[in-house]
């Protein structure tokens, strides 16, 4: 049924690839969250759905935009089952846990405290892409079903937590862990879980605040883990680990104080997965390094480089019925005795695991020290407009082609050369070019990243200098 009067348009900034996000009180607001709440709800029944969970952060404008959403929800004819506060993944464990049809969850993720947004899945797979541009056309032509629908709080916090627990397999082997939630939705859970697995666990900013008062929760940035590295140090723990601000990502130091991103923590990973599924394929994003592949491989499994964004690598996991899958950015994806998701508590849950179970006076630290350490630059990002950023990646794309260059264009093109690879690719959510460059010597470092900046030149963009 269309309603004309409820006719609604997003700011054009707001409808992302993966979920939608916004800037509260500037792009994003109550009303978008009601109109969120109606399209999604509509799209939902449509497809047959009945039920669709919600969950919240903790951040200070989410029950606000929670309340309009479920309003929203309610008026086509749904049962809306609010979960209360609590990360993303707990959004996600309770759309199957109560068998619901879908679920949303109102988060801004990392970003900092005055954006929010949403992320969103429908009979448990991913909601993104068109499907979120989907959502628009339905506001914009008040397509809205209507209907009598009914709300009601379930609970599943203790639920969750148990089935975090439950996957524990280190044995009794007693670690001294730090744990830090940055002040994100995790805490609560992380507090409730951590007091439930044997070993020493010391909690850092487990109280939930939008404001974020210790540091910003983004795992990916090496200044929010000063305080983590720190502690670790001063308590002589094994290892520590921090999670964003809705939970579905991880960072992990070692006891000396090292960070390990997210193509240091697959293959751990892997290896025991590998072991249960012999040849089974591994995912990881076209951002991560050349051992983690080469590692997969000797593990015996099958390394698949993917397309970044966690939404992305979910189908991509369910396609190939991969095992694990992982990115750079520390979404850790488990299908091997879970469900597919990227859940930073579950992913921690199994590495501790594996790190008790590795022989007595084995360390993350000795880990570390083994693994391969090519010479990488970090992510380049650098502004580039929209309508641009596609089409300068296909112009450098076509003449790699027409020369012959070594490439996987999965996502953008990686280029492959002698001396390490590059990688070049356009954001999916920001007006932003994405580089990376990974070589064995400092002087390949410097080759690529040159080789990076000449391509772009020939493209007509400019690549920024990069300390």
């Amino acid at each position: 049924m269309t309603t004309p009067s409820l006719r609604h348009r997003f700011h054009r900034s707001v409808l992302r690839e993966y979920d939608i996000r916004g800037v509260v009180g500037e792009t994003l607001g109550e009303d978008d969250a009601r109109a969120i709440g109606r399209a999604f709800g509509s799209v939902v029944a449509k497809a047959g759905g009945t039920s669709v969970c919600v969950g919240r952060d903790g951040r200070l404008s989410s029950p606000d935009l929670e309340a309009a959403l479920v309003e929203g929800l309610a008026a086509t004819g749904l049962e809306v089952r609010r979960i209360g506060v609590g990360p993303t993944p707990m959004l996600y464990f309770a759309v199957n846990h109560t068998a619901a049809s879908a679920g949303i969850m109102v988060t801004g993720s990392h970003n900092p405290p005055d954006h929010n947004g949403f992320k969103m899945l429908l009979a448990q797979r991913p909601f993104y892409g068109r499907d979120i541009t989907l959502l628009g056309r339905v506001a914009a032509a008040g397509a809205f079903l209507t209907g009598e629908g009914r709300v009601r709080d379930v609970p599943v916090f203790p639920d969750y937590v148990e089935r975090l627990r439950a996957d524990w397999d280190g044995g009794t082997r007693a670690l001294t862990v730090v744990w830090d939630a940055g002040n994100g939705a995790a805490g609560a859970v992380m507090a409730a879980l951590a007091g439930r697995l044997p070993g020493h666990h010391i909690l850092l900013n487990g109280a939930i605040d939008g404001t974020f008062p210790a540091h910003h929760p983004d795992p990916t940035d090496p200044e929010t883990l000063v305080q983590l590295q720190r502690t670790v140090l001063e308590q002589a723990a094994d290892l520590g680990i921090a999670f964003d601000g809705d939970g579905d990502r991880l960072g992990v130091v070692d006891g000396r104080g090292r960070i390990l991103w997210g193509d240091h923590i697959l293959p751990i990973l892997a290896e025991p997965v590998l072991a249960a599924h012999p040849g089974a394929p591994i995912i990881a994003d076209v951002k991560a390094s050349q051992s983690l592949f080469d590692q997969i491989k000797r593990l015996g499994g099958r390394p698949v480089m993917g397309r970044t964004g966690h939404s992305l690598i979910k189908a991509r996991m369910a396609e190939l019925k991969a095992p694990l899958a992982g990115e750079m950015s520390g979404h850790i994806f488990f299908a091997d005795r879970y469900y597919g998701y990227d859940d930073g508590l579950y992913a921690a849950v199994r590495l501790l695991g594996v790190i008790a179970g590795w022989p007595e006076g084995e360390t993350l630290a000795d880990r570390y020290d083994i693994m391969p350490h090519p010479l990488n630059t970090p992510e380049l990002r650098f502004p580039c407009p929209d309508d641009q950023k596609f089409d300068i990646v296909q112009a450098v794309k076509a003449r790699l082609v027409e020369e012959g260059a070594i490439i996987n264009d999965v996502d953008g093109v990686r280029v492959t050369t002698p001396k390490g690879w590059w990688l070049l690719r356009a954001s999916n959510t920001q007006a932003v070019l994405v580089g990376r460059c990974e070589a064995a010597t400092q002087a390949g470092l410097d080759d690529l990243r040159a080789e990076l900046a000449r391509r772009l030149r020939e493209a007509g963009a400019t690549m920024p200098a990069f300390g």
